[in-house]
């Protein structure tokens, strides 16, 4: 049985607080021996097109460099729920991309956002594919000392053929870091995730941004552990902060066993 810990995160355009932030939930999240911290969707940066090209960074850079050696410091395995990845060949976008590292600080896996929030709501409206482009490869599946995980991101949680095809290559845990609209995250957020979670029959970890990030984005928070059954095992109160849960593969083959699907 793993503990994990996921990180809920109020993140404004101030790239230096936004990582002293991180670098203490880190450490937080080791001291109270957690095997993994989830943080959510762009955790280091939330605001406009010209700051997420002036944060992006490759994979190689400063900012994944400066988890690795923490996760290694600390033993702990950390998801960057998602940073901006720069795009060397279009300067205009970044990538949205999750990065997953191990307790050794190797990185374990990447993923980069395949769908794109570009919606037009009562209140808002957010296209992100003037300032992101999408990934070209499907989430991928890793294995690790604490089960087979999956990565997604976020919008990527409306699309179920996604998380069946990543139950099919062997998922047992799978990642949705979020920032969900308030609007949309009251409507959908706990529904959908219970519902990819029954779906695949796997353990679901969504940490997500929370609160009024600047005066015309608000995110909806609730991040959530939910088991293979449909259960919420955790869900993160109002504000920043970090919630805890186990992750317990001997109850997911239980599952999977008395309700066979066949996949």
């Amino acid at each position: 049985m793993a503990k994990v810990a996921l990180a809920q995160t109020t993140t404004t355009d101030d790239f230096e607080a936004n990582l002293e932030v991180a670098d203490r939930m880190v450490r937080e999240a080791a001291d109270n021996g957690a095997a993994l911290l989830a943080f959510p969707e762009v955790f280091l940066y939330l605001g406009g097109h010209k700051g997420k090209l002036k944060v992006a960074e490759s994979l190689q850079g400063a900012i994944v460099s400066r988890f690795r050696e923490a996760a290694a410091r600390y033993d702990l395995m950390l998801l960057l729920g998602s940073i901006h990845e720069q795009i060397p060949e279009d300067p205009s976008r970044v990538y949205n991309t999750s990065v997953l590292i191990g307790a050794n600080g190797d990185v374990l896996a990447s993923y980069r956002k395949l769908k794109l929030f570009d919606v037009a709501l009562p209140t808002v409206k957010i296209t992100e594919s003037d300032s992101i482009a999408p990934g070209d490869a499907a989430p991928p599946v890793v294995d690790t000392p604490i089960g087979k995980l999956g990565l997604t991101i976020c919008f990527d949680l409306r699309f179920p053929d996604l998380y069946l095809d990543l139950r099919r290559r062997g998922a047992e845990i799978v990642f949705i870091p979020s920032n969900f609209t308030a609007p949309t995250g009251a409507a959908h957020w706990q529904v959908l995730i219970r519902a990819r979670a029954v779906e695949g029959q796997f353990f679901v970890v969504a940490p997500a941004q929370t609160g009024m990030h600047n005066a015309k984005y608000t995110s909806y928070g609730h991040s959530l552990l939910v088991d293979p059954w449909g259960k919420v095992l955790a869900m993160a109160p109002p504000g920043p902060g970090l919630v805890y849960g186990h992750i317990d593969l001997a109850y997911l083959e239980q599952v999977r066993a008395e309700l066979p699907m066949g996949m």
